[in-house]
């Protein structure tokens, strides 16, 4: 399947899980990846990995809150593999704590990597699809955007993606540039087992409480997150733009 052939695609948080996924299928649909992680082996790594399955990509050790390391990276990109057409902001983590145990440290590391994050990558990208007049721009929310305890700090992260996406649809839309979300319920990444770890559960057994209130009966895999953001990516989408999709296994 061709239908990002020639695109360049920028997938931010992309050395593990769910932003792993996504940029392995996007390279499966012809698009050239930028691999970018906080963890410089990990974004290596995985750009090894879409090179291996003769696809083209390039690894770049990058931290998402630091406008001018967004900045120089994204001239790299431009450099290495030509203009941005596709932004997947993925990055993220999480400082879990009840409001009056949580610091201002743990407050700010995700805020920061989620939402001023996800800010500085799209404005650093879309100077080039406004230049092209095509675009693709992809934030990763959560269900936890709806409220979750123990994470006042991710829920208003993800959900003023939420608000970013719609407002970003308005302003880049008349430059065929369109911008939308993704909101996973439970997915099975690294950074769900490590939840469990923090809460003294095996991971499994977390799953499998989590499973029984899923309608589906299971919890969510990366690629179900990808094959969403895969089709946001492509010309089918070309008018969906503004939306959110929550990936969760049911309403």
């Amino acid at each position: 399947m061709a239908r990002l052939h020639g695109k360049v695609a920028v997938v931010t948080g992309a050395g593990q899980g769910i932003g792993r996924a996504e940029a392995l299928l996007l390279a499966s649909h012809g698009a050239q990846i930028a691999v970018w992680d906080m963890n410089a082996e990990r974004a290596y790594s995985v750009a090894q990995e879409i090179n291996d399955r003769g696809g083209k990509a390039q690894g770049y050790a990058t931290d998402v809150t630091q406008s001018m390391v967004v900045q120089d990276t994204m001239e790299s990109v431009r450099r290495d593999l030509g203009p941005v057409n596709v932004l997947v902001n993925n990055a993220g983590i999480t400082r879990d704590n009840l409001l009056f145990k949580m610091t201002d440290e743990d407050w700010d590391a995700v805020i920061d990597t989620h939402l001023k994050g996800s800010f500085l990558c799209t404005r650093a990208a879309q100077a080039d699809m406004v230049a092209q007049r095509w675009g693709r721009i992809v934030f990763t929310s959560s269900t936890s955007a709806l409220g979750n305890r123990g994470q006042a700090n991710y829920s208003a992260a993800k959900a003023g993606l939420q608000g970013l996406t719609r407002t970003l649809a308005i302003e880049l839309g008349p430059f065929n540039i369109t911008v939308n979300a993704i909101a996973p319920g439970f997915i099975d990444t690294e950074m769900t087992r490590d939840t469990a770890r923090r809460l003294k559960m095996d991971p499994e057994q977390l799953g499998d409480m989590v499973a029984k209130t899923v309608p589906l009966g299971r919890v969510g895999v990366p690629d179900d997150v990808a094959h969403v953001a895969a089709f946001f990516c492509s010309e089918e989408a070309s008018y969906v733009s503004g939306q959110v999709i929550y990936v969760r296994g049911g309403p």
